[in-house]
């Protein structure tokens, strides 16, 4: 039987691989769900590519960051790079998936039978990197948050070990839940909800990779007040990681106006 102490390091541990392969699971599941259901099976093995290259590459950034990079700067400069890159790149994916949600837009996509937004090699290579990205973003700080863990207490305990299959065993169900429910989702839904997902989640990287060169003295912080509602959503509570934020959404919005106008537009 576990004592209070020992319950204490297995919820730690538990917490640290839940809180960081979350956001994987979910971006993952996304992007193979609309993958499948578009006929793209061909874009699975870059993804997967991308996803098991990140994992391998998350230990050897790790190392880096310890070893040559032990500077908290260097370390905020590293992650807040890979943010904006994560977030530039699921911006591109977001934005194609919203605009082939349109009727118009799909049925010209299933007509040509390939469209070259989705089938060339160049999407696949960006479903890959936007794999390797989302995974070794968080397996690096995975990495260096149980390094730190293990050396505290000594090594990998029982209750650390139980913790982490604990929590892997949680991932996995739900990543298989995900697949199986995105999957039966009707293609015009799926293609909206995952576009939305992704957007929401490039709008946080791209608020989070610009507070993180702040923090690393990269950029200057002029703080403001922000509501801890809209802070929890995501908004940063800095002008200059708060306008791009700001400048995404009126883009965003500016495409939708377009969008809806086309479809309002009758065909000739």
């Amino acid at each position: 039987m576990y004592d209070s102490v020992s319950w204490t390091m297995l919820v730690q541990s538990a917490s640290i691989l839940l809180r960081e392969g979350l956001e994987v699971i979910l971006i993952l599941s996304a992007l193979i769900a609309y993958i499948i259901k578009t006929g793209a099976r061909h874009h699975l093995p870059a993804l997967y590519s991308g996803a098991v290259i990140g994992v391998v590459a998350s230990f050897g950034l790790a190392m880096i960051i310890e070893t040559f990079l032990g500077a908290e700067q260097s370390k905020l400069l590293l992650e807040g790079v890979m943010l904006l890159l994560a977030s530039a790149l699921m911006i591109y994916v977001s934005g194609w998936l919203f605009v082939k949600q349109d009727p118009r837009a799909w049925q010209s996509y299933i007509h040509a039978q390939a469209d070259q937004a989705m089938r060339s090699q160049q999407s696949g290579l960006a479903i890959g990197v936007l794999s390797f990205l989302a995974v070794i973003r968080e397996g690096a700080e995975t990495v260096i948050f149980y390094h730190a863990l293990t050396n505290s207490e000594g090594g990998w305990t029982s209750p650390i070990i139980a913790g982490f299959v604990i929590a892997a065993v949680v991932l996995a169900f739900l990543f298989i839940a995900m697949r199986i429910l995105t999957v039966r989702l009707p293609l015009r839904p799926l293609f909206i909800v995952t576009s939305a997902f992704l957007f929401v989640m490039a709008f946080r990287f791209l608020g989070a990779g610009v507070h993180e060169l702040q923090e690393a003295h990269i950029l200057p912080e002029s703080p403001i007040d922000m509501p801890a509602l809209l802070a929890t959503i995501g908004f940063q509570k800095t002008i200059e990681a708060l306008l791009p934020q700001l400048v995404l959404v009126a883009l965003a919005a500016a495409g939708y106006a377009a969008l809806r106008l086309r479809k309002a537009t009758p065909q000739s």
